[in-house]
């Protein structure tokens, strides 16, 4: 499915994967575990895991949370407000030292894995004295500290950002900084509890409406900011490719038929709307805050034939959507701006726009119940540096319970996942796809 945006976004083939050119100096390693390859997926030199909930104990993490304001209360002679004060001067340090020393000492989910062992400044180069003596040989840096570092020009890769960060096990831990916690206690928490409307409006259009050149260039000619999909691991595949497999099945799972109404909600540029216009003749109304996007959208629906009496875009919050019902929804990694305390009402609210046989397709990105400091240290910079308001932290296991009160099914495979909501109650359980059908076969 091409799309023709117009001369002034010159796009490129994606090229083919270069070999990596950054070597670790040391012929006898071997990161002790098989590595496995094929020409679809090229797997990480050094497939490492880090610490994360295996050896995470929320018992003791309760029981030091009790025993502090209890423990305090007991020495002054106090009852109940005094335990109940205590508690409330207590829970926050408790709950950052408790994390800043269970991030620091525990120990790999996988310890059969070898690093290199090589020194921190065969990876990086930091220009402060300060910086290359504190961080040099075995001495690891914080994530978190080289991400702050790197973007204010004190610090650089030494090769290949990619090809380097391949290797951070090695060179960096992801152990919680301070700086993390006055970002989480400041920033994030304020960001995740409230989500209104002018908070969302203000976020979303600052990240998408910065220029759609400035897209363009690193998404490509389909303009998806989701995740693509792989058809065939025997063979390697472009991210136009990837991305028009995840077209084809996203409408697949649904069971998209012509003439049928599809509400896209968080539809970006609208690739996915012009593709169901397109391919299965479908009735699409896009939904997104992005006023470039809704421009965009509306424009290559045009020029693809489809007219505005079968499918258009609208800027517009999703709590303005108005009632009405449609065939088939689906919100693609757009859930993640919604908010964990809003995720139920948000559900509620796509089943009640949904006919009585119609379906939802769901994808959102989060965490699994076995997480590791690593997910939750880049699920922050992402908060932070990407996506602002966004819960790419959320545990995946919060929403599930949500989809299933109204009569879906789920399935955390991956960090992201696939979920129908049927309106009659009769779904199909969503995992890792891998193989579709070709768009041109479709259209």
């Amino acid at each position: 499915m091409g799309i023709d945006i117009g001369p002034d976004f010159p796009f490129k083939p994606t090229p083919a994967a270069v070999p990596s050119s950054f070597k670790v100096e040391k012929p006898e390693y071997h990161p002790g575990v098989k590595i496995t390859s094929s020409p679809a997926i090229h797997n990480p030199p050094l497939p490492a895991d880090g610490p994360g909930n295996r050896n995470f104990s929320n018992k003791l993490l309760i029981f030091l949370l009790l025993l502090a304001p209890n423990y305090l209360a007991w020495k002054l002679g106090g009852g109940l407000k005094t335990t109940l004060f205590f508690a409330a001067l207590t829970t926050v340090p408790v709950l950052l030292v408790f994390w800043r020393i269970a991030s620091s000492i525990s120990p790999p989910i996988n310890e059969r894995v070898r690093c290199p062992g090589l020194p921190v400044e065969h990876y990086l180069t930091f220009h402060k004295p300060a910086d290359r003596a504190r961080y040099q040989g075995p001495h690891k840096v914080p994530m978190e500290t080289f991400m702050r570092k790197y973007f204010d020009g004190d610090a650089d890769f030494n090769g290949d950002a990619l090809e380097v960060l391949e290797y951070r096990h090695d060179w960096a831990s992801f152990r919680f900084t301070w700086e993390l916690f006055r970002y989480i206690l400041v920033n994030f928490a304020s960001d995740v509890l409230t989500h209104s409307r002018s908070q969302d409006e203000s976020q979303v259009r600052d990240h998408y409406d910065r220029g759609d050149d400035f897209y363009a260039w690193f998404l490509g000619p389909r303009m998806v900011y989701t995740a693509g999909i792989i058809s065939d691991v025997g063979k390697e595949e472009s991210l136009e490719q990837l991305q028009d497999n995840k077209l084809a099945i996203v409408c697949e799972k649904v069971a998209l038929k012509p003439g049928e109404s599809l509400l896209d909600i968080g539809c970006g540029w609208g690739t996915l709307a012009k593709f169901a216009s397109v391919n299965y003749e479908a009735n699409v109304t896009g939904i997104t805050l992005g006023r470039n996007q809704t421009a965009w959208g509306n424009e290559t629906l045009r020029r693809a034939g489809v007219p505005d009496s079968q499918s258009n875009i609208f800027c517009m919050d999703y709590r303005d959507i108005p009632e009405g019902k449609y065939d088939k929804i689906t919100c693609l990694e757009m859930a993640e701006h919604v908010g964990i305390f809003k995720i139920t009402n948000f559900l509620r609210q796509c089943y009640d726009l949904l006919e009585d046989d119609g379906v939802m397709f769901l994808q959102i990105a989060g965490i699994r119940q076995s997480w590791q400091y690593e997910d939750l240290v880049w699920g922050l910079f992402m908060n932070r540096y990407v996506f602002p308001g966004a819960d790419a932290s959320t545990p995946l296991h919060t929403t599930s319970p949500s989809v299933s009160t109204l009569g879906g099914r789920s399935r955390a495979s991956t960090p992201s996942a696939f979920i129908t909501l049927p309106r009659s109650g009769a779904g199909t359980e969503i995992g890792s796809t891998t193989r579709t059908r070709s768009p041109q076969s479709m259209a």
